[in-house]
């Protein structure tokens, strides 16, 4: 199984533009063959203790995928191909981090 972890930065204010978008695409990621969860994550308001905020710009996707063939796939997927032409212009930064368990 591989594990992603995408960290999402918006330009200023475009957070909720961009999220409107990725909600639009999961019902056709969630359809992708070998796609095992999808899901876009925020900070919990006002947790403290040891959470690290991303901030209001900012959101996680996390996602898990049955193998690296099907991450790859999915990358090359029409769909993420206008997604991405979609929010390029909206966005400020992002990192990508596929992980394995270890």
């Amino acid at each position: 199984m591989i594990h992603v972890i995408a960290t999402i930065t918006a330009k200023p204010g475009q957070r909720e533009a961009v999220l409107a978008l990725f909600k639009k695409n999961v019902p056709a990621v969630l359809a992708e063959k070998g796609c095992i969860s999808y899901e876009a994550v925020i900070d919990v308001p006002g947790f403290g203790g040891p959470q690290t905020d991303l901030g209001p710009d900012t959101f996680a996707v996390v996602e898990r995928w049955e193998s690296p063939e099907a991450l790859k796939a999915h990358a090359a997927s029409p769909h993420m191909a206008e997604y991405g032409r979609n929010t390029k212009e909206m966005l400020a930064r992002r990192v990508i981090n596929v992980l394995q368990a270890c």
